[in-house]
């Protein structure tokens, strides 16, 4: 038996209780953070796998490096999700997010490649202090 099957029944009638913003404080807590990361670090570089989905346009996901903050924008766009929800597992929309990394990374060297859903990013260990803040190019590896 699935304990979660009737959650969204109770979240709706939370939120009629509580009012819409009620849930807004347990964004990180009940749903994992958008999109899913998993951040590989060696001596003197730091490997970021993002979950994108459904990608189309790489020009609408934007990936900032600051010292030693990554910082990706954009939007996961599901055009089959039509009708009511019965099972929602894969998260889409618009996201931000920020991670803080191990180490200070250098902003000139960091390449981003796209591939069958995966957005790999690699970042190289900054040696002296840096404080500006790059827009990074994705490389479509489809194409």
């Amino acid at each position: 038996m699935d304990p979660f099957k009737n959650m969204g029944d109770w979240k709706r009638n939370m939120d009629n209780f509580f009012g819409d913003s009620f849930w807004n404080e347990f964004e990180g807590v009940l749903k994992p953070p958008l999109p899913q990361v998993n951040l590989y670090q060696k001596e003197k570089e730091i490997v970021c796998i993002v979950n994108l989905p459904g990608v189309s346009n790489l020009k609408n996901i934007d990936i900032f490096v600051h010292h030693a903050t990554l910082e990706i924008r954009g939007s996961i766009d599901m055009k089959e999700a039509e009708g009511q929800v019965v099972r929602e597992e894969i998260l889409h929309g618009n996201f931000e997010r920020k991670i803080d990394l191990p180490f200070p990374v250098r902003r000139e060297k960091v390449d981003a490649s796209y591939q069958r859903g995966l957005l790999v990013i690699r970042l190289h260990r900054l040696m002296k202090n840096d404080d500006k803040k790059t827009r990074l190019e994705i490389v479509d590896m489809e194409d």
